[in-house]
C-alpha cells in the first residue's frame, strides 16, 4: 500500500494512492493530525494493517493535489548510513574518506541530517551560494520505523519496520570534508528530498529492489539493495544499540556507486540541474536545484 501526504485546497490530507498511481483517497483523520503526514498513522497504528479501520473519501486525481514529503517534519534527525554499497565504497576508496574507515565492512558509518532538510517530490533544492561549490546527489532507500525499541536484535529488526520511501541525501562535499564530521555538509535546508510517498512494509520487499538515479536524464546510479554491505536488519540493529528508536524514525540506507564525487573528473550539481531517483516498487522522486 502506498500512503501519501498531500495538500489540496489549502488543506492537508493523508491518503492511499491507487495501484496505478492516478488517484488518491484521503483517510478519515483529524486535520490537525494530517499535518504530521504519515507520522500520524504510524502513531495510531503500530502495524499498517490497522489502516483498514479508517474510512476513506472518494478518489481524487493525483495530478490535482500537491504532494508533500510522507513525513513533512520528522520529530528528530534522520539516521543516515555512508558507504554501504560495495561499488560505492570502492569508488570513494581513494578519496579523503578512506581515512574515516579503512575497512568499510567493519562497522557502518552513521551520521544524521536535521529535520529541516526535508522537502517533497517536485520541490526545489536550494544551492547555498557562497558556502559550497560541490553539491552532490545520493539516491537512497529509506526505512521508516513503526515499532520503537532499544537494542533491537537482527532477528527481530524487520518487525519494527512500518514502511519505506525514497530520499536524496544531498551533500556539500567541500563542507563535508572541511569539517571531517559529516552532519554540517549534509544538513543544509532542503538537502533531503523525500517521497513521493511511503510504501508499507507488508507490500514491498526492500531487500531485493533496484535504486537508480539520473541527472538531467543522464544515468548516474544503478544499484541493487541485495548488494548492501550492511543489510537492513543490520542497520536497525546498529542504530538501536543503546539508543531508543521511536515510531517514525527514518534510516537512510546508503547510496549506490555513481555519485558526482566519484566520477573522473568529479561532476557536481549546478543551478537548473534535475535529479530523478527511481526505486522499483516505490516510485519516482524528482527535484530541481536552484
Amino acid at each position: 500500500m502506498r500512503i501519501a501526504s498531500y495538500m489540496q485546497n489549502q488543506q492537508r490530507y493523508v491518503g492511499v494512492v491507487s495501484e496505478d498511481g492516478q488517484t488518491v483517497q484521503a483517510l478519515e483523520i483529524e486535520p490537525k493530525l494530517a499535518r504530521q503526514g504519515v507520522l500520524a498513522l504510524i502513531d495510531a497504528c503500530e502495524d499498517p494493517s490497522g489502516l483498514s479501520k479508517l474510512g476513506r473519501a472518494e478518489p481524487t486525481p493525483i495530478n490535482s493535489v500537491k504532494l508533500l514529503a510522507p513525513i513533512p517534519r520528522p520529530r528528530r534527525n534522520i539516521f543516515c548510513v555512508g558507504r554501504n554499497y560495495h561499488a560505492h565504497a570502492k569508488e570513494l576508496s581513494g578519496s579523503v574518506f578512506k581515512a574515516n574507515n579503512n575497512d568499510p565492512a567493519a562497522w557502518p558509518i552513521v551520521f544524521t541530517k536535521v529535520p529541516e532538510t526535508v522537502i517533497a517530490h517536485g520541490d526545489d533544492v536550494t544551492l547555498p551560494v557562497g558556502i559550497t561549490e560541490q553539491v552532490d546527489y545520493e539516491a537512497e532507500l529509506a526505512i521508516v520505523i513503526g515499532k520503537g525499541g532499544k537494542n533491537i536484535s537482527r532477528a527481530e529488526a524487520m518487525r519494527h519496520v512500518w514502511g519505506y520511501t525514497i530520499v536524496n541525501d544531498v551533500t556539500a562535499r567541500d563542507v563535508q570534508m572541511r569539517h571531517q564530521q559529516w552532519d554540517l555538509g549534509k544538513s543544509f535546508d532542503t538537502f533531503c528530498p523525500m517521497g513521493p510517498w511511503l510504501v508499507t512494509a507488508d507490500t514491498f520487499d526492500a531487500t531485493n529492489t533496484r535504486v537508480r538515479c539520473w541527472v538531467n536524464d543522464e544515468p548516474r546510479q544503478d544499484g541493487q539493495t541485495r548488494d548492501l554491505i550492511f543489510d537492513l536488519p543490520a542497520l536497525i540493529e546498529t542504530c538501536s544499540r543503546g539508543i531508543t528508536l521511536y515510531p517514525g524514525d527514518i534510516i537512510a540506507t546508503g547510496t549506490p556507486a555513481g555519485v558526482g564525487m566519484g566520477l573522473n573528473p568529479p561532476r557536481y550539481l549546478k543551478a537548473g540541474d534535475r535529479v530523478r531517483i527511481e526505486i522499483d516498487g516505490i516510485g519516482t522522486l524528482e527535484n530541481t536545484f536552484r
